[in-house]
């Protein structure tokens, strides 16, 4: 009976052993700001992301510093996290051309809500993140209506959710992106809205969306303004599900 548990034990910790070891991935989350607004959101905002990964046993780096873009280094990592980065993002051009590489490379990114302010100069960014922020209507209660229910990041989610955020525009949007959760415009106090985003969107404005870019998946969620949000579990969820999607974890 003796030798019988122990090798029901080892069994166990071998089991162990090759699940985290196929089951393991490695995220890069990234927080830089330039000059300009800075966000009060970002440490709320990583103690979520870092929670989240440890909970699907997905390991993390956190980083201000463009430096860590370097082919060498970005090798150790499955996907990055932009999680309220803004302005300028990067230093260097080498820099720049380290992360195009990573995503090239069949890696994984995700952005969350003011990343897409970031490289507001760079145009293969914008193309990448899906489309650059232009502006937001005030800080309000509105809904966002769920566009894609199949999908990992939106599956979770209410058909229609009441949520107190910045309703985010965005301009040179991608053709290509797969639009998940859009803004009920008719709930969003705007008056500048017919102005932007006017006629062309009508009654719905995208708010998050995913696509392959050159090789790489990529998945963007405009909203995430309150600190406070990243302890809501629908909020949560919803982050969670764009993580695993980018790395191509299946739920």
């Amino acid at each position: 009976m003796k030798k019988f548990a122990i090798i029901i034990a080892i069994f166990v910790i071998f089991i162990s052993c090759f699940n985290e070891s196929v089951n393991s991935k490695k995220v890069l989350i990234y927080t830089k700001n330039g000059e300009g607004y800075i966000h009060e959101n970002i440490a709320a905002s990583v103690a979520c992301l870092e929670k989240i990964c440890a909970n699907e046993n997905i390991k993390t780096d956190v980083s201000d510093l463009p430096d860590v873009f370097t082919p060498e280094n970005l090798k150790q990592y499955d996907g990055i996290i932009f999680s309220n980065s803004n302005n300028e993002g990067f230093n260097t051009n080498e820099q720049k051309e380290a992360f195009r590489e990573f995503i090239r490379s069949g890696k994984g990114f995700a952005a969350i809500h003011s990343a897409n302010a970031t490289e507001r100069q760079w145009p293969w960014y914008w193309a990448l993140v899906g489309g650059k922020f232009i502006r937001h209507a005030p800080y309000q209660q509105f809904d966002v209506v769920v566009t894609d229910a199949k999908h990992p990041s939106t599956s979770v989610l209410p058909q229609r959710w009441t949520i107190e955020d910045e309703c985010y525009y965005s301009y040179h949007l991608n053709p290509d992106i797969h639009i998940l959760l859009s803004a009920d415009m008719t709930t969003v106090e705007d008056e500048n809205k017919d102005e932007y985003p006017g006629e062309v969107f009508g009654e719905r404005f995208p708010l998050c969306w995913c696509h392959e870019f050159e090789g790489g998946r990529q998945w963007y969620t405009a909203l995430g303004h309150n600190p406070q949000f990243y302890e809501d579990p629908t909020f949560v969820a919803h982050l969670r599900g764009g993580i695993l999607w980018i790395l191509g974890i299946n739920q």
